[in-house]
């Protein structure tokens, strides 16, 4: 199953990669407890975690979405041919994800609305596609939602020195200024409310922009929160960031926040990047959280 109901919203996970992203998980998550990972190793693998190496397995997807009308991309993942040298694993990639989209039912023209929760270069990477030696944006007739604080945060001409160092580097000027270019972007800030159903709401932390997408459709609940999480693990440990966590305490208070509202909504959690069921219910544990249980997608049975 690829794709679920949650009120007035479909929603439709399109797959552009699946498997190791060579880290171990003192690497990627250097202050989560090292027990959680052993005592979880039965779970954990082989969705989360490749039990013979100690490398994290991750997915990349796209979360296609049809709301009141409007057919919606909820981050764009790697993108084909792109020069990622201090990335080597997203180095020049070539998947078949617009083929994928097209077997979803969905034409790079009939895109309405592109949301980057963050520009990290494993979420904006299909926003554009080389045509000849020209970046261009993929989606013609889409408004691309980018958060602004990380517009001018990745945006080189401001100068910042994030921690990713030069991971990022080439994605602003190959997958995002692009789409600015053409006029199709919109910047927002704070708060933006898409439709009666969808509102995204900043919550920085991992990145300066970084943000989350609520959906709040007749009883049903869901909330999209990109790299908030990259592995279950961190809904346990909800005090365990990434290693690519800008800001470390205020991704934790955001992690804690959203993790709080979802476990007293009933909703569904919607990472970026996690294999397996992709999503999860959670409930409070303490001063921590528990999974309550799967979403009903179909796991990822290969990689690559």
């Amino acid at each position: 199953m690829e794709q679920i109901t949650l009120g007035d919203v479909t929603i439709t996970r399109v797959w552009e990669y699946f498997g190791p992203v060579e880290m171990t998980p003192d690497t990627f998550f250097p202050d989560s407890p090292k027990e959680v990972w052993n005592d979880g190793a039965t779970w954990l693998t082989p969705h989360f975690l490749d039990s013979g190496t100690n490398i994290v397995n991750s997915a990349i997807q796209t979360w296609l979405l049809r709301s009141a009308g409007k057919t919606m991309l909820v981050d764009t993942g790697v993108g084909n041919h792109k020069d990622r040298p201090y990335a080597p694993v997203w180095n020049r990639l070539e998947t078949g994800f617009l083929a994928n989209l097209a077997r979803a039912g969905v034409a790079p023209e009939d895109v309405d609305i592109v949301i980057n929760t963050h520009l990290h270069v494993d979420h904006v990477g299909w926003n554009t596609y080389l045509n000849g030696r020209q970046w261009i944006p993929t989606f013609p007739n889409a408004t691309y939602l980018m958060p602004k604080d990380d517009f001018d945060f990745w945006n080189p001409e401001n100068d910042h020195k994030p921690l990713l160092g030069r991971g990022n580097q080439n994605v602003f000027e190959d997958s995002v200024a692009p789409v600015h270019q053409a006029g199709q972007t919109l910047l927002w800030e704070n708060s933006h409310q898409i439709d009666a159903d969808l509102r995204l709401d900043t919550a920085p932390g991992h990145t300066p922009g970084s943000s989350v997408l609520t959906l709040t459709s007749g009883t049903d609940r869901a909330v999209f929160v990109g790299d908030m999480l990259h592995s279950p693990v961190q809904i346990l440990e909800p005090d365990s960031n990434s290693c690519f966590c800008q800001d470390p305490a205020g991704a934790r208070a955001t992690r804690r926040k959203v993790l709080g509202w979802a476990a007293d909504n009933n909703a569904l959690v919607i990472p970026a990047h996690l294999g397996g069921h992709g999503a999860a219910e959670v409930a409070r544990e303490g001063d921590k959280f528990a999974i309550k249980g799967w979403a009903p997608f179909a796991p990822y049975t290969e990689q690559a």
